[in-house]
């Protein structure tokens, strides 16, 4: 099974501008109901990247952040890590286990297709078997 199957396409996905306010995506995460939002390029051959709430309570709650003065580049993963949406879906679950993540932007060509989370992953492993 390849990436491009299980993963939620990008027409589903919740992005920011990287210069907005943490506060400003927190409350679009929660309108969303999401746990993480994609960060726009700034360029062409900028990168995307990914802000999770990981990165909002680090910065906040470690580092005693304020988010109405921190903007979502401040603390975003960028780039954000990524993986073809032609690979095989057992290929995306051995890079998340081995580089501790759950989420991966799915790009080609610098082109933002989708993302793959382990949620995906597992929901496919309890189908197989019922």
């Amino acid at each position: 099974m390849l990436v491009k199957e299980i993963m939620t396409p990008k027409e589903k996905l919740i992005s920011v501008e990287p210069t907005g306010t943490v506060r400003e995506a927190l409350k679009l995460m929660r309108k969303h109901g999401v746990r993480s939002v994609i960060v726009e390029k700034t360029q062409t051959h900028g990168a995307y990247g990914l802000l999770t709430f990981k990165n909002i309570l680090q910065s906040i709650v470690a580092e005693d952040g304020d988010i109405d003065l921190l903007n979502v580049y401040d603390i975003a993963t960028t780039p954000a890590i990524s993986i073809s949406a032609e690979i095989d879906v057992k290929y995306a679950a051995k890079m998340m286990v081995h580089s501790s993540i759950k989420r991966l932007l799915v790009i080609d060509n610098n082109a933002l297709q989708g993302i793959l989370t382990m949620t995906d992953i597992i929901e496919i492993l309890m189908e197989s078997v019922e």
